[in-house]
């Protein structure tokens, strides 16, 4: 593997760290973006999913490739499947970020692209986290600002995992072949209630936050009155049935397998990021 490295999504919250550490393992990275903005030391490409023919340029000189679907895309096979395709033409080893719990049906949109990229004969990794502990200084920033989380979690318990620690997996498996041809669910050390995750930042923050359980259309209403399309805001409703069922309450060792070390503990998280939570 001595070509670059070409990375989806290089300014978001896995993206960033990503590049951050293929770049200190000495690799050459292009940071793949509709506005082609370099990112912090990477090669900045122009690339739009909906326009295969910018794929030519992103991809020249390229034989990995970090694959994602751009936060807020409901078209999530049409999104990624030509970029797929424009990999395995070209024999580009494809690392993909889906979602924790996909591969349990196969008419899931994120499984049927896992199925496409295991069928495609091109080199892959398919990395499956579990929710983010950074969607608390991002999603749910103005909720936390107001001291409240309003989620229709109820009591569900969920293995929140650091991006960073995603970063780091994703950079284990761009940069050796071991791993090829797995899938990998990525959790963090423990799974938590909304209400005990929501007790950890009050600690570390020392302000008052607390986890109120709503129903799906209340959180419509609280994320389409702050602007959120309705159609995405009722796409994140249906993500937290999961939460409720119990089936993100899973904890895999599968963060230490890829990078040698256990993945960062919700504390960890926000200690480190405790001036975002403020």
């Amino acid at each position: 593997m001595s070509g670059q490295i070409l990375v989806f999504a290089a300014n978001g919250n896995v993206g960033q760290p990503l590049v951050q550490a293929l770049l200190a393992k000495g690799e050459q990275v292009k940071a793949a973006s509709r506005t082609g903005k370099a990112v912090g030391g990477a090669q900045g490409v122009a690339i739009d999913m909906d326009d295969p023919s910018t794929f030519a340029t992103a991809f020249a000189g390229v034989d990995r490739l970090f694959l994602l679907a751009p936060t807020g895309s409901l078209d999530i096979t049409g999104r990624l499947l030509p970029v797929i395709e424009a990999a395995a033409a070209r024999k580009v080893k494809v690392v993909l970020m889906t979602a924790l719990g996909v591969d349990a049906d196969d008419a899931i949109p994120y499984r049927q692209v896992e199925l496409a990229l295991e069928r495609s004969g091109t080199p892959f990794v398919i990395l499956r986290p579990n929710w983010f502990a950074d969607n608390f200084h991002t999603f749910w920033k103005a909720g936390i600002e107001h001291g409240v989380i309003a989620l229709p979690a109820a009591e569900g318990k969920t293995s929140f995992i650091d991006a960073r620690d995603i970063a780091e997996s994703a950079a284990a498996a761009l940069t050796t072949d071991r791993f090829d041809g797995r899938a990998f669910n990525l959790t963090g050390p423990e799974a938590l209630t909304y209400g005990e995750a929501a007790a950890i930042l009050s600690s570390v923050t020392g302000k008052p936050i607390a986890y109120t359980a709503v129903n799906d259309d209340a959180f419509v209403g609280i994320l389409t009155g702050a602007g959120v399309p309705e159609p995405y805001a009722r796409f994140l409703a249906t993500l937290f049935h999961p939460v409720r069922e119990g089936w993100t309450a899973r904890v895999t060792g599968d963060v230490e397998t890829l990078t040698g070390h256990a993945p960062r503990a919700l504390s960890t998280y926000a200690q480190d990021n405790a001036a975002r939570l403020a």
